[in-house]
């Protein structure tokens, strides 16, 4: 069996933005030469995401909406974790959106369905963060 890690880095200028990775996880599946197995994708900090669904503006513009009701980031003195800091609701974003996901890997491909494709989620952006790609097979 082989196994292969990469870390990929991000410095999202704003806030909150989603990115799409299913690029970046294909070049790390070519490079491990993996043809059958499983890939892992998980965001390494607490304020980040990686999650799969459609590569379409309105729902990621409509994913944003959503997450600022659901927990908005102001007024900050709103949440007791704000103490010192400003980012309790990139917490809670998280959270909703996930931590990680895990793709089958078939004949040297990612086995996404029609529409899907994968996403790193910032929450608390504006400095460097990493996503962990695992990937384990033959």
């Amino acid at each position: 069996m082989k196994s292969y890690r990469k870390e990929l880095w991000f410095n999202v200028p704003t806030r909150m933005d989603f990115v799409h990775i299913t690029p970046d996880v294909e070049e790390c599946l070519r490079e491990s030469g993996v043809q059958e197995g499983l890939v892992l994708v998980n965001a390494m900090h607490i304020t980040a995401s990686v999650f799969i669904n459609d590569n379409e503006s309105g729902l990621h513009h409509d994913y944003k909406k959503w997450l600022e009701k659901l927990a908005p980031h102001e007024p900050v003195a709103g949440y007791q974790h704000n103490v010192g800091e400003d980012n309790a609701d990139a917490h809670m974003k998280r959270q909703i959106m996930g931590r990680e996901v895990v793709v089958a890997i078939t004949e040297g491909k990612l086995d996404l369905g029609t529409w899907e494709r994968i996403f790193y989620g910032e929450f608390d952006g504006r400095r460097n963060k990493r996503v962990l790609v695992k990937i384990i097979g033959e």
